[in-house]
């Protein structure tokens, strides 16, 4: 790496915004790669700037460490990836991109709704959640969880 590429931990911490303990633990996962000074300090390339942004985004979106670790495999080592890199991956999200927005959006709306979580302490759960018929389909906030089946015939989707 040239000279004017390699950050400090410092740097990287300051640019990237995330705790020096988190990079040190994704170095351990194999997330992010460091070189070694002669005095065993790490220095990092700039491309590990749009990694650490990567993983941290992708944690947002749902993505387990074991996952993004599989994404950013097939990135190229010791180089920063390419527009067509970062596109092929975001692609791959999309879908899971759309059920987190849906999620989201049920969450928003069922805020003062019943969820189906068996708590019937709603005067709309008397009404949308008759006996806690949604426990009968599993454990959780059924509504919120998007099974139809849980609701009631006569209760409008909400």
């Amino acid at each position: 790496m040239k000279p004017s590429y390699v950050l400090t931990i410092g740097e990287v911490v300051r640019r990237s915004g995330v705790a020096a303990s988190a990079l040190r633990f994704y170095e351990e996962r194999g997330l992010i790669q460091s070189i070694r000074s002669g005095a065993a300090h790490r220095r990092y390339g700039r491309a590990v700037l749009r990694q650490i942004a990567f993983i941290v985004f992708a944690q947002r979106v749902g993505l387990s460490l074991d996952e993004i670790a599989e994404e950013l495999a097939r990135l190229p080592r010791g180089e920063a990836p390419s527009r067509r890199d970062w596109s092929r991956i975001s692609r791959r999200w999309e879908s899971r991109i759309e059920e987190r927005i849906a999620a989201l959006e049920r969450l928003r709306l069922g805020l003062t709704e019943c969820i189906g979580c068996g708590c019937l302490s709603l005067d709309r759960c008397r009404l949308a959640n008759p006996g806690d018929r949604a426990g009968k389909r599993g454990p959780g906030p059924r509504f919120w969880i998007g099974d139809p089946q849980s609701r009631s015939p006569k209760t409008p989707r909400q």
